[in-house]
């Protein structure tokens, strides 16, 4: 069997650190280079408005009941067709917002189900939904697991995140002077492209696992570990994107500084009280304490927004924060999960469908590059998290599956995604192709993961027949499997 532990002596702590060292050194070098040349280069595309639209209330309602029930309705049947294949339920139901939105459908039938002038009204609801779902995946967050596993999962992790993030840098030299918007910068571009190349799902990552009886075993504790570390990287390397794209290069030393403070008060006074708290409850809190929580829930990520660093920061950020094993997290997992993964998050896929505009990938070349992007995605976090995990020591197929699981970027992509558009730092033909390359890359993540690891080494590793679960039972009350 070969080996999925980290290896533990005084020789292997050391090459990992030096190569740890090394790339980060080669990585800031490399960027720095690539932004020297990408900032000679103009940008080929008008630049990108903000999405509004007009409409009452009471007017928009019909439309959004009918295009939730739509998404909804077309996103469970494209679940249940894609079970078979071990796909998770959040690929149907995006796939569900954009065959609903006006790629296939064409403009004037699409409007019919998500017209544009529910928009905004449509926006608020996802935007609600992403808010309660990222503070969800920060109560998922085990600080326990990534301290015992802080050595070797920082490391892996990072690396899976700078190399993807320097390909997706030096995509951008070509991707700008075509794709580029007005207005945005060589450096911003490029900075958005390689973090949203960098991102991970950590909780397909854990669906995923837990289909194949994986989240027990070594392999699985190390990839729990390095994907949590992948999150916070790679959502705090966003949030200094959002906020350079929101108050520029000159104000954005005062969005880092108020970031840094924000953060200092929630992890050095709001993190003791929320761990006195949930001391004082095994069951259910008081109702006072719950609707605390949400006031709280919502002045953190309102905190956020005003900083600049946008709001789900401040919602998972609090999650995080929050005792993963304590009664404030089981009550709320419980309690949210189906509300927001079954009714909201639909919100936020129709709104996605009706971005996604794979009708702008209208040549052929429009096509090589969505290829390319998705090409250049694989290659990055499979490459940076195998030859990590092989310096730390795993054996090499349990180092290949753990990059295959990391690929999966799903859900946590497609919010990074509708940042960028939000901003315009991305054009809606490049919004489209990184949607693609989202769906594609979650997609391919438990095939690749078979293909590197084979039934016997499967059964190996768990003790059990390799072929995954084909309806996992339903968890106790403190079991948190993740949906998305």
């Amino acid at each position: 069997m070969p080996s999925v532990n980290p290896t533990d002596d005084r020789g292997a702590h050391g090459r990992l650190t030096l190569f740890y060292g090394a790339v980060l050194v080669v990585a800031i070098g490399l960027f720095f280079l690539i932004r020297a040349y990408g900032e000679t280069l103009a940008p080929g595309a008008p630049a990108v408005a903000p999405v509004t639209g007009t409409g009452h209330a009471g007017d928009l309602l019909p439309h959004i009941l009918l295009a939730l029930g739509a998404v909804l309705l077309l996103g469970r049947m494209l679940s249940w067709l894609l079970r078979p294949l071990h796909q998770p339920p959040v690929i149907g139901e995006v796939l569900a917002g954009i065959l609903l939105g006006p790629s296939l459908l064409g403009p004037e039938l699409s409007a019919r189900i998500l017209p544009p002038e529910a928009a905004p009204a449509l926006g608020v609801v996802a935007q609600l939904g992403v808010v309660l779902f990222m503070f969800m995946v920060g109560l998922e967050l085990d600080g326990g697991l990534l301290r015992r596993r802080a050595h070797a999962a920082v490391a892996i992790s990072h690396a899976g995140i700078v190399v993807p993030f320097l390909l997706g840098a030096a995509l951008a030299l070509g991707l700008y002077p075509r794709l580029g918007t007005e207005g945005v910068s060589f450096t911003l571009f490029a900075l958005f492209l390689g973090v949203a190349m960098a991102i991970t799902a950590f909780p397909i990552l854990a669906r995923i696992l837990t289909d194949y009886d994986l989240e027990r075993t070594p392999l699985g504790i190390l990839a729990l570990g390095v994907a949590a570390v992948d999150d916070v990287t790679a959502w705090c390397l966003l949030a200094l994107v959002v906020g350079l794209a929101s108050a520029g290069v000159g104000s954005g030393l005062l969005v880092a500084a108020g970031a840094l403070a924000f953060v200092a008060l929630m992890f050095l006074v709001a993190r003791p009280f929320l761990a006195r708290v949930s001391r004082q409850w095994t069951g259910r809190p008081p109702e006072s304490v719950i609707a605390g929580v949400f006031i709280a829930l919502f002045a953190s990520a309102l905190v956020a927004d005003q900083i600049g660093i946008h709001a789900i920061f401040g919602a998972f950020l609090l999650g995080a924060i929050t005792p993963h094993d304590g009664a404030i997290a089981r009550f709320f997992e419980r309690q949210l999960r189906q509300t927001v993964t079954v009714f909201l998050l639909p919100a936020f896929f129709a709104f996605t469908g009706m971005r996604t505009r794979i009708d702008l990938l209208s040549s052929v070349d429009a096509w090589v590059i969505c290829g390319l992007v998705v090409v250049v995605a694989t290659l990055g976090k499979l490459g940076g998290v195998y030859a990590a995990a092989r310096v730390s020591g795993v054996g090499r197929r349990p180092a290949a599956a753990l990059g295959a699981l990391m690929n999966a970027r799903g859900l946590m992509q497609l919010i990074a995604l509708n940042i960028g558009l939000e901003l315009g730092v991305i054009s809606p033909t490049l919004f489209a192709m990184m949607v693609l390359m989202a769906i594609v890359t979650t997609m391919s993540a438990a095939p690749l993961l078979r293909v590197f690891l084979p039934e016997p080494e499967l059964a190996q590793m768990t003790g059990t027949a390799a072929k995954p679960k084909a309806a996992p039972p339903s968890p106790p009350a403190d079991v948190r499997p993740a949906v998305l």
